[in-house]
Protein backbone atom coordinates (compact mmCIF):
# COMPACT_ATOMS: atom_id res chain seq x y z
CA UNK A 1 0.00 0.00 0.00
CA UNK A 2 1.13 3.47 -0.98
CA UNK A 3 1.88 5.56 2.06
CA UNK A 4 -0.24 8.51 2.65
CA UNK A 5 1.94 11.99 1.88
CA UNK A 6 1.66 15.01 4.02
CA UNK A 7 2.34 18.30 2.20
CA UNK A 8 1.81 21.51 3.51
CA UNK A 9 0.76 24.38 0.89
CA UNK A 10 3.43 27.09 1.72
CA UNK A 11 2.54 30.57 0.53
CA UNK A 12 4.62 31.95 3.31
CA UNK A 13 2.49 34.63 4.39
CA UNK A 14 0.78 34.73 7.79
CA UNK A 15 -1.51 31.67 8.22
CA UNK A 16 0.81 28.68 6.22
CA UNK A 17 4.44 29.99 8.04
CA UNK A 18 2.48 29.76 11.35
CA UNK A 19 1.44 26.47 10.44
CA UNK A 20 4.49 24.81 9.13
CA UNK A 21 6.42 26.79 12.40
CA UNK A 22 3.81 24.68 14.59
CA UNK A 23 4.13 21.44 12.86
CA UNK A 24 8.51 22.21 13.55
CA UNK A 25 7.73 22.67 17.36
CA UNK A 26 5.66 19.63 17.05
CA UNK A 27 1.99 21.22 18.11
CA UNK A 28 0.70 19.65 14.80
CA UNK A 29 1.20 16.00 14.08
CA UNK A 30 1.92 14.20 11.82
CA UNK A 31 5.74 15.69 11.06
CA UNK A 32 4.79 17.17 7.05
CA UNK A 33 7.04 15.23 4.91
CA UNK A 34 7.58 18.49 3.25
CA UNK A 35 5.98 22.24 2.20
CA UNK A 36 5.23 23.31 -1.53
CA UNK A 37 5.71 27.34 -2.81
CA UNK A 38 4.46 28.19 -5.64
CA UNK A 39 6.31 30.97 -7.20
CA UNK A 40 4.63 33.33 -9.27
CA UNK A 41 8.10 35.44 -9.60
CA UNK A 42 5.58 38.15 -8.55
CA UNK A 43 6.18 37.93 -4.88
CA UNK A 44 7.53 41.32 -2.44
CA UNK A 45 10.94 41.10 -1.45
CA UNK A 46 10.08 40.40 1.81
CA UNK A 47 8.40 37.25 0.81
CA UNK A 48 10.87 36.07 -0.60
CA UNK A 49 13.29 37.47 2.20
CA UNK A 50 10.49 35.64 4.62
CA UNK A 51 10.48 32.15 2.84
CA UNK A 52 14.50 32.06 2.99
CA UNK A 53 14.65 32.70 6.85
CA UNK A 54 11.75 30.25 7.35
CA UNK A 55 13.15 27.07 5.24
CA UNK A 56 15.85 27.29 8.25
CA UNK A 57 14.25 27.15 10.71
CA UNK A 58 11.97 24.15 9.41
CA UNK A 59 13.36 20.42 9.76
CA UNK A 60 11.16 18.95 6.55
CA UNK A 61 11.96 20.52 2.99
CA UNK A 62 10.71 23.01 1.08
CA UNK A 63 10.08 22.39 -2.69
CA UNK A 64 10.53 26.00 -4.48
CA UNK A 65 8.11 24.91 -7.78
CA UNK A 66 7.29 27.55 -10.33
CA UNK A 67 5.54 27.33 -13.92
CA UNK A 68 7.25 31.06 -15.05
CA UNK A 69 6.89 34.35 -14.87
CA UNK A 70 2.90 35.16 -14.12
CA UNK A 71 3.54 38.46 -15.11
CA UNK A 72 4.72 37.88 -18.70
CA UNK A 73 1.45 35.33 -19.15
CA UNK A 74 -0.87 38.20 -17.81
CA UNK A 75 0.45 40.90 -20.23
CA UNK A 76 1.65 39.28 -23.51
CA UNK A 77 -1.40 38.77 -26.05
CA UNK A 78 -1.41 35.63 -28.13
CA UNK A 79 -2.36 35.31 -31.63
CA UNK A 80 -4.43 32.10 -32.36
CA UNK A 81 -3.03 29.52 -34.84
CA UNK A 82 -4.86 30.85 -37.69
CA UNK A 83 -4.16 34.38 -37.07
CA UNK A 84 -7.50 36.03 -36.78
CA UNK A 85 -7.32 36.74 -32.95
CA UNK A 86 -5.35 37.86 -30.18
CA UNK A 87 -5.72 36.70 -26.31
CA UNK A 88 -3.91 36.81 -22.95
CA UNK A 89 -3.11 33.39 -21.80
CA UNK A 90 -3.93 33.79 -18.24
CA UNK A 91 -5.75 36.86 -16.58
CA UNK A 92 -5.74 38.22 -13.22
CA UNK A 93 -8.54 39.67 -11.42
CA UNK A 94 -8.52 42.92 -12.54
CA UNK A 95 -11.56 45.59 -12.15
CA UNK A 96 -12.64 46.34 -15.78
CA UNK A 97 -14.52 49.63 -17.16
CA UNK A 98 -16.46 49.74 -20.53
CA UNK A 99 -17.69 53.30 -21.29
CA UNK A 100 -19.68 53.97 -17.83
CA UNK A 101 -19.64 49.86 -17.58
CA UNK A 102 -18.13 47.80 -14.26
CA UNK A 103 -16.96 44.87 -14.50
CA UNK A 104 -14.22 41.85 -13.79
CA UNK A 105 -11.48 40.30 -15.39
CA UNK A 106 -11.13 36.86 -15.96
CA UNK A 107 -8.97 35.33 -13.42
CA UNK A 108 -7.04 32.43 -13.74
CA UNK A 109 -3.84 32.90 -12.12
CA UNK A 110 -4.15 31.29 -9.25
CA UNK A 111 -5.00 27.74 -11.21
CA UNK A 112 -2.21 28.14 -13.33
CA UNK A 113 0.64 29.56 -11.45
CA UNK A 114 -0.15 28.26 -8.18
CA UNK A 115 -3.08 24.99 -7.72
CA UNK A 116 -1.64 23.49 -10.82
CA UNK A 117 2.40 23.74 -10.41
CA UNK A 118 1.88 22.40 -6.59
CA UNK A 119 -0.22 19.56 -8.14
CA UNK A 120 2.78 18.72 -10.08
CA UNK A 121 4.93 18.97 -7.13
CA UNK A 122 3.12 16.86 -5.17
CA UNK A 123 2.36 14.22 -7.57
CA UNK A 124 5.68 13.51 -7.97
CA UNK A 125 6.56 13.15 -3.99
CA UNK A 126 3.99 10.28 -4.18
CA UNK A 127 6.43 8.13 -6.54
CA UNK A 128 3.54 7.39 -8.33
CA UNK A 129 3.88 7.54 -12.18
CA UNK A 130 0.05 7.54 -13.14
CA UNK A 131 -2.33 7.90 -10.65
CA UNK A 132 -6.10 6.00 -10.69
CA UNK A 133 -8.95 5.87 -8.05
CA UNK A 134 -7.44 2.66 -7.15
CA UNK A 135 -4.82 4.43 -5.28
CA UNK A 136 -7.53 6.70 -3.16
CA UNK A 137 -5.35 9.26 -1.13
CA UNK A 138 -2.37 9.58 -1.69
CA UNK A 139 -1.31 13.14 -0.27
CA UNK A 140 -2.89 14.96 2.89
CA UNK A 141 -2.35 18.15 1.76
CA UNK A 142 -2.41 20.96 4.68
CA UNK A 143 -3.55 24.47 3.59
CA UNK A 144 -2.97 27.46 5.91
CA UNK A 145 -6.72 29.04 6.08
CA UNK A 146 -7.42 30.59 9.75
CA UNK A 147 -10.84 30.87 11.03
CA UNK A 148 -11.46 34.08 9.98
CA UNK A 149 -11.31 32.84 6.39
CA UNK A 150 -13.31 29.34 6.76
CA UNK A 151 -15.70 30.53 3.65
CA UNK A 152 -12.41 29.96 1.52
CA UNK A 153 -12.24 26.13 2.84
CA UNK A 154 -12.75 24.09 -0.20
CA UNK A 155 -11.95 20.46 -1.30
CA UNK A 156 -8.80 19.23 -3.66
CA UNK A 157 -10.56 18.89 -7.08
CA UNK A 158 -8.25 15.74 -7.46
CA UNK A 159 -9.38 13.02 -5.58
CA UNK A 160 -6.03 11.66 -4.85
CA UNK A 161 -5.52 14.93 -2.63
CA UNK A 162 -7.31 14.95 0.95
CA UNK A 163 -7.42 18.65 2.25
CA UNK A 164 -6.58 19.75 5.80
CA UNK A 165 -7.02 22.51 7.44
CA UNK A 166 -4.85 22.82 10.85
CA UNK A 167 -5.87 26.12 11.73
CA UNK A 168 -9.17 25.61 11.79
CA UNK A 169 -8.68 22.87 13.72
CA UNK A 170 -7.03 24.19 16.16
CA UNK A 171 -9.63 27.26 15.92
CA UNK A 172 -6.79 29.89 15.67
CA UNK A 173 -7.39 33.06 13.20
CA UNK A 174 -4.83 35.36 11.75
CA UNK A 175 -4.46 37.25 14.92
CA UNK A 176 -4.08 34.47 16.71
CA UNK A 177 -1.30 33.42 13.94
CA UNK A 178 0.59 36.82 15.29
CA UNK A 179 0.09 36.11 18.85
CA UNK A 180 1.43 32.36 18.82
CA UNK A 181 4.51 33.85 16.80
CA UNK A 182 4.83 36.91 19.15
CA UNK A 183 4.76 34.19 21.91
CA UNK A 184 7.57 31.67 20.56
CA UNK A 185 10.00 34.79 19.84
CA UNK A 186 9.72 34.56 15.40
CA UNK A 187 9.65 38.24 13.48
CA UNK A 188 6.54 39.00 11.96
CA UNK A 189 5.42 37.73 8.90
CA UNK A 190 4.56 39.30 5.38
CA UNK A 191 1.60 39.05 3.69
CA UNK A 192 2.15 36.81 0.96
CA UNK A 193 0.40 38.06 -2.83
CA UNK A 194 2.02 39.05 -6.02
CA UNK A 195 2.78 42.83 -5.79
CA UNK A 196 0.41 43.66 -8.11
CA UNK A 197 -2.62 42.01 -7.26
CA UNK A 198 -5.77 43.58 -7.26
CA UNK A 199 -6.91 41.80 -4.23
CA UNK A 200 -4.69 43.59 -2.49
CA UNK A 201 -6.23 46.24 0.21
CA UNK A 202 -5.34 49.56 0.36
CA UNK A 203 -3.33 48.83 3.77
CA UNK A 204 -1.12 46.14 1.52
CA UNK A 205 -0.76 48.78 -1.39
CA UNK A 206 0.81 51.29 0.92
CA UNK A 207 3.15 48.62 2.15
CA UNK A 208 4.81 47.89 -1.04
CA UNK A 209 8.11 49.65 -0.95
CA UNK A 210 8.22 52.87 -3.11
CA UNK A 211 10.28 50.73 -6.14
CA UNK A 212 7.48 48.35 -5.69
CA UNK A 213 4.54 50.45 -6.05
CA UNK A 214 6.75 52.30 -9.24
CA UNK A 215 6.89 48.95 -10.67
CA UNK A 216 2.86 47.80 -10.29
CA UNK A 217 2.07 51.40 -11.56
CA UNK A 218 3.96 50.58 -14.81
CA UNK A 219 2.24 47.20 -14.80
CA UNK A 220 -1.08 48.33 -14.63
CA UNK A 221 -0.27 50.54 -17.99
CA UNK A 222 1.37 47.96 -19.57
CA UNK A 223 -1.89 45.58 -19.34
CA UNK A 224 -3.98 48.23 -20.52
CA UNK A 225 -2.25 48.46 -23.63
CA UNK A 226 -2.07 44.37 -23.73
CA UNK A 227 -5.38 44.32 -23.41
CA UNK A 228 -6.56 47.12 -25.79
CA UNK A 229 -4.09 45.24 -28.53
CA UNK A 230 -6.23 42.07 -28.13
CA UNK A 231 -9.14 40.95 -30.27
CA UNK A 232 -10.68 38.83 -27.05
CA UNK A 233 -10.67 41.93 -24.42
CA UNK A 234 -12.77 44.56 -24.20
CA UNK A 235 -12.51 47.41 -21.34
CA UNK A 236 -9.67 48.81 -19.63
CA UNK A 237 -8.19 46.80 -16.81
CA UNK A 238 -7.26 48.94 -13.43
CA UNK A 239 -5.63 47.34 -10.15
CA UNK A 240 -7.98 49.17 -7.67
CA UNK A 241 -11.58 48.57 -7.15
CA UNK A 242 -11.99 52.62 -7.66
CA UNK A 243 -11.20 51.96 -11.09
CA UNK A 244 -8.76 54.98 -11.16
CA UNK A 245 -5.12 54.89 -11.83
CA UNK A 246 -2.81 53.00 -9.25
CA UNK A 247 -0.73 56.75 -8.76
CA UNK A 248 -3.79 58.51 -8.84
CA UNK A 249 -5.55 56.26 -6.20
CA UNK A 250 -6.23 58.19 -2.41
CA UNK A 251 -5.51 55.04 -0.70
CA UNK A 252 -6.79 54.60 3.10
CA UNK A 253 -4.37 53.45 5.54
CA UNK A 254 -7.16 52.16 8.46
CA UNK A 255 -8.45 49.70 4.71
CA UNK A 256 -7.73 46.09 5.18
CA UNK A 257 -10.10 44.76 3.49
CA UNK A 258 -9.84 45.48 -0.08
CA UNK A 259 -11.34 42.84 -2.74
CA UNK A 260 -9.63 40.14 -0.61
CA UNK A 261 -9.41 36.50 -1.19
CA UNK A 262 -12.73 35.52 -0.26
CA UNK A 263 -13.72 34.00 -3.17
CA UNK A 264 -10.27 32.40 -4.54
CA UNK A 265 -10.08 28.40 -5.57
CA UNK A 266 -9.18 26.60 -2.95
CA UNK A 267 -7.50 28.89 -0.61
CA UNK A 268 -4.16 28.96 -1.72
CA UNK A 269 -3.16 32.74 -2.33
CA UNK A 270 -2.38 35.39 0.85
CA UNK A 271 -2.02 32.69 3.08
Amino acid sequence: MTKVVELLSLGAGVQSSTLALMAAHGEITPMPDGAIFADTHGEPKAVYEWLAWLTSKLPFPVYKVSRGDLWKAASTPKRTRDGLRTYILTGIPVFMMDGLKKGLGMRQCTRDFKIDVITRQARALTGVKRVTKAHGVLVNMWIGISTDEAHRMKPNRQQWISTRWPLIDAGMSRTNCFEWMDRHGYPKPPRSACTYCPYHDDKSWLGLTDAEFADAVVKEKQLQAAYASTSEMRGVPYFHASRVPLDQVLFDPDDATGAAFGNECEGICGV
